[in-house]
Formats: structure tokens, C-alpha cells, sequence
């Protein structure tokens, strides 16, 4: 009789796994774990470290691109922990990029051309002027946000060319010469009579000295991008991000997350219009004009939205792009249509100058219109449908049910 009331372990064991969560089955990716994301690192910095040996049969492999690739690959990155982590859009990301820049060169002018001081002073800057921008303009969300960035963006940008004139030396930009006080040089007579360039502690900042300097950072900032992602910081990020109205509701005030991962991301942007002061000693109030807050946006929706990798690649491909398209002319159109006949080498010419040149940005707009049409999801979600493509399908007797463990597997047989 107690048989027939109590339960048998096959019927008990069933029901532990209907009552287990649905991913308890699921096995663990490796590189979620601690030793993977250092090998994620790992792998991720000898690419980067390499890039002058696999680029150069596309005529990316000197150091100049390779410098840009670094530098708005940060850019990228630290937008990323705002757009991608907590689905804030900003359009004033520049205003960031350009104080960071006028931080370095002034450190250049008064203290030292050793890049540690300007870049250390860059990105004080940008998180202070980030936080003021950041406390006014999270007070709404939505396009009000992104609205309220940009106009602080153009007013930074406007006022660098009037009010902020004897700071920022208005239209002709703020460059070094050779009677700024310098004063720690001096101090430690480092300084000379010629016209300095930027260097770490000795070591000139110029060529391939300067690309290792920049990727070293960049390398750096994807390791603390990484950890941001996958802390508890990095989850409540996310958290805003799929529903804030239920963080709300549940008592957790979510402003301070915000504002936390805007100052960061706005530290991120002055660190890279710090490296653009170090490769090249001018700052100018081009670079808070709001079509660089518009690359940032494009290379991070271009690479793939919240993940790490993504803005990187997205930062690459669309430096990659300018250099290429934009050194393009009509004389290298009719020689690369010179093999058809002269009314068809006309028209081709015709038809595809408005894309080179000055037009370039009308072929980055096609390409961008493409991505976001074929892959929403950016390059990432390319490259994760050719890696699904590659990797062999498992037999269909040997295909388990998914999210059941393997006992369940046992018990369902």
C-alpha cells in the first residue's frame, strides 16, 4: 500500500528535472572563465601586436593606420561600455575626444613632452568634463539623451572656437613650439633647443615606437573592458539595458550605474584623443565636431553592438576604408578601367568617382546600409554564422535534447 502512494525514484528523479532551471544542462563556454578571458586576452593581444605582419598584404601593415587602428579602436571600446552595455545612445561622445586632446597638448606645453603626464591629464579631464555632462543629460532617456549629448557636444565645439580661444587657440589649434615653459624638462635639462616630439621617458613616440605605445593601451583597455562586462557593474549594465523600469521597480536606483559607466566611457575617449595628441602634437575643435561622435556610433554598430571585439573590428574596418577610398582619384579610375573602351571607361569613371575621394563616405554608407540590412548584428554576427557554418553538426543519434542533462537524456530512453 505505502508502494502505491510513494512516489518512484524514476517519477522523483523526473520531477527534479522539471523543477531544474532550464540551463542547468547547458555546458560552460571557456572563455567565461576566469582563465579564459586571460587566454581571450592573451590571444587578443599577440593579433594586435602582429597586425604589421597578417595587414600588410591589404597595404594596412605601417605605422601610421596601424596607429589609428589603436587609438579609435579605444574610442570604440569605451563607447561600447555605454551604447553596448547599457543601451544609451550618445551623439556627443567627440566633445570627450576632443578634451582629451587639448588636456595632452597643454600638459606637453607646460610640464613635459613624456606622454605618461599628457595622457594621465587627458583622461582626468575627460572624466570631470563626462561627469558634468553625464549629471544634466542622464537625467532623461531615450532620444532626449542622445539629443541633450549632442547639443553639449556642439556647444564644446562652438565655444572652442570663440569664448575658449585662449585655451584652445580657436581656428589655428593649439600646438606646441619651441618657448613653452616645459618645466620638469628643463628641471632635468632634457629639454632642446629644436622642436620636441612626444616620447616615453626617452624613447621617441614616432614610427613603430609609436604603434607598440598605442596598442600596448589599446590592449589594456579591451582587458578592462572585459572585466567591466563581466562583473557585477558590467551585469547591472545589462540589466538596465533589457528593462529599467523593472530595476526600478525592484529598488535599485540606477543613475549611479549610469553615470558610472558614462564617466568611464567619456575616460575612454580622453585617453584616445590623448595617443591623437601624442602621434601628433595639434589639437584642433574639429575633433569634438558632432561627424566624430557620428564615426564612433558607425564603427561600433558597424563591428557589432555590445560585444568586445566588435568596435575593435568596426573601428579597423572603417579606418581601413577612409585611407583606401579616400586616396582613390580619377586617375586611378581610368587606369583601372583603361582595359575597356573609351566610352565605357568614361562611364565607369563617371559612375564610381562620387565614391572615392571626398565621396568616400558615400561607399562607407552603402557598406554600413548592407551590414545593418544582411547582418544586424554587425561583422560579429558574421563571423559567428561562418563559424556555426564550419563546425561539424553532430550525428543525429548522438544529438541530445537541449538544456536536459544527461541523466534526463537517460530517463527519457
Amino acid at each position: 500500500m505505502s508502494s502505491a502512494v510513494s512516489p518512484s525514484p524514476s517519477a522523483a528523479e523526473a520531477g527534479q528535472h522539471r523543477s531544474a532551471p532550464p540551463t542547468a544542462g547547458r555546458r560552460r563556454r571557456f572563455f567565461d572563465g576566469a582563465v579564459g578571458e586571460y587566454v581571450y586576452v592573451a590571444l587578443f593581444a599577440a593579433a594586435i601586436l602582429t597586425m604589421p605582419l597578417w595587414l600588410a598584404p591589404i597595404g594596412a601593415g605601417y605605422p601610421d593606420i596601424l596607429q589609428k587602428f589603436a587609438i579609435f579602436g579605444i574610442f570604440a571600446l569605451g563607447f561600447n561600455i555605454l551604447f553596448g552595455f547599457s543601451g544609451y545612445l550618445s551623439f556627443g561622445h567627440a566633445a570627450f575626444l576632443g578634451a582629451g586632446s587639448y588636456a595632452a597638448v597643454w600638459m606637453f606645453k607646460l610640464l613635459s613632452m613624456n606622454a605618461v603626464f599628457a595622457l594621465v591629464f587627458a583622461i582626468i579631464i575627460a572624466g570631470v568634463f563626462a561627469l558634468t555632462i553625464g549629471f544634466v543629460s542622464l537625467r532623461r532617456s531615450g532620444i532626449y539623451f542622445s539629443i541633450l549629448t549632442l547639443a553639449f557636444a556642439q556647444m564644446s565645439y562652438n565655444l572652442a572656437y570663440s569664448v575658449l580661444t585662449p585655451i584652445t587657440n580657436g581656428e589655428t589649434g593649439l600646438q606646441i613650439s619651441r618657448s613653452d615653459p616645459r618645466i620638469i624638462d628643463r628641471a632635468f635639462g632634457t629639454s632642446s633647443a629644436s622642436l620636441p616630439s612626444p616620447n616615453f621617458f626617452g624613447i621617441e613616440l614616432q614610427g613603430w615606437a609609436g604603434f607598440y605605445f598605442c596598442a600596448f593601451l589599446l590592449i589594456l583597455a579591451f582587458f578592462l573592458a572585459m572585466r567591466i562586462k563581466n562583473s557585477t557593474f558590467g551585469m547591472m549594465l545589462l540589466a538596465i539595458k533589457s528593462n529599467q523600469n523593472r530595476m526600478a521597480f525592484t529598488g535599485f536606483s540606477t543613475r549611479p550605474y549610469l553615470l558610472t559607466a558614462f564617466v568611464i566611457s567619456g575616460m575612454y575617449a580622453g585617453l584616445a584623443g590623448g595617443l591623437l595628441a601624442v602621434t601628433d602634437p595639434l589639437a584642433g575643435a574639429d575633433r569634438m565636431q558632432w561627424t566624430a561622435s557620428g564615426e564612433v556610433v558607425l564603427m561600433t554598430i558597424l563591428g557589432g553592438v555590445g560585444t568586445l571585439l566588435g568596435p575593435v573590428i568596426g573601428a579597423a574596418v572603417m579606418k581601413y576604408l577612409e585611407q583606401i577610398f579616400s586616396s582613390f582619384n580619377d586617375s586611378f579610375l581610368y587606369r583601372t578601367f583603361d582595359f575597356l573602351p573609351n566610352w565605357a571607361q568614361e562611364t565607369m569613371v563617371a559612375i564610381t568617382s562620387p565614391f572615392v575621394g571626398e565621396g568616400w563616405l558615400l561607399t562607407l554608407g552603402l557598406l554600413f546600409m548592407l551590414i545593418v540590412i544582411v547582418l544586424p548584428g554587425g561583422i560579429m554576427e558574421g563571423l559567428r554564422r561562418i563559424g556555426g557554418i564550419a563546425r561539424k553538426p553532430k550525428m543525429a543519434g548522438e544529438k541530445q535534447m537541449p538544456d536536459m542533462p544527461q541523466s534526463a537524456h537517460s530517463a527519457a530512453e
